[in-house]
């Protein structure tokens, strides 16, 4: 199961206690803000890109930012394709909803989007449709092995009147 290889993971640094299962979806942004009890900016989202080669790449994301091509073009120096469902669970070993950065099948570079700066915590998916762990950024960055910090996203930023 993909939450076992997350909760593996959490162990070298004493954290597999911390990963919430829930007896609702938290597949979504939108069902694991509700599930929470968080506002839907705070979910972090990973997003899986194909990247160069066969190799994806992933994105962790706040919940109500969307990825501007023209910005991840400027970053990665390569047009932005998500990857089909069965690519997804491939190359993460996570099935779409419980998609995150950690236990992964695969090594895989992760970034993690600056729309995710405004907040002192953050709650990503532990690979199912309903689990999550509330981590710091500092955390986020550091559990994840993040290769560090792009600004590829739009939509959330406060409008400044």
């Amino acid at each position: 199961m993909s939450i076992e290889s997350v909760k593996h993971h959490f162990k070298k640094w004493n954290r597999e206690g911390e990963v919430m299962e829930f007896e609702t979806s938290s597949a979504t942004v939108y069902e694991a803000a509700d599930t929470i009890g968080v506002i839907p900016a705070r979910i972090a989202k990973t997003l899986s890109f194909r990247g160069e080669g066969d190799k994806a790449i992933l994105v962790v994301a706040a919940g109500d930012a969307k990825v501007d091509n023209k910005r991840f073009r400027q970053s990665f120096g390569f047009k932005a394709r998500m990857l089909a469902p069965d690519e997804v669970l491939q190359q993460t070993g996570h099935a779409i909803g419980g998609v995150c950065p950690f236990g992964l099948a695969n090594e895989l570079d992760v970034f993690l989007d600056v729309s995710m700066k405004r907040f002192e915590s953050v709650f990503p998916a532990c690979g199912s449709t309903n689990s999550a762990i509330k981590l710091t950024l500092a955390e986020l960055l550091e559990y994840s092995g993040a290769k560090g910090w792009v600004d590829v996203c739009k939509g959330w930023e406060e409008v400044v009147i």
